[in-house]
């Protein structure tokens, strides 16, 4: 079992940044694929970013692609998902979660992800 706690959420103005972190605990694997999904009121929750565990090379969705970027502190067990150049539309709440031991690390089905965080809101004015 893996668990996930995402943090760093909060209220900034539009061109601003913001630095969410997702931290993994249990039984978590360098195969596991860890996504970054994002919800807004009335609207589906929608994928944003996503990365196997372990590292390798990072995919993003095109409404972020060149502003948001994933990062981890591999000593703290944390991935980082850093926001900048923010604006309206990506508020939402933001989360983290994993599917063990994927073949294919991607954010673009959020029903292949199993283990959830409880969000972290994001606001941007």
């Amino acid at each position: 079992q893996v668990q996930l706690v995402e943090s760093g959420g909060g209220s900034v103005q539009a061109g601003g940044s913001l630095r969410l972190s997702c931290v993994v605990s249990g039984s978590a694997s360098n195969n596991d694929c860890i996504g970054w999904f994002r919800q807004a009121p009335g609207k589906e929750r929608e994928g944003v970013a996503s990365s196997y565990f372990g590292g390798g090379s990072p995919s993003y969705s095109d409404s972020v692609q060149g502003r948001f970027t994933i990062s981890r502190d591999r000593t703290k067990n944390t991935l980082y998902l850093e926001m900048s150049r923010l604006r309206p539309e990506d508020s939402g709440m933001y989360y983290c979660a994993s599917e063990p031991l994927s073949r294919y690390c991607s954010f673009f089905s959020t029903s292949r992800f199993g283990f959830w965080g409880q969000g972290t809101q994001v606001t941007v004015s």
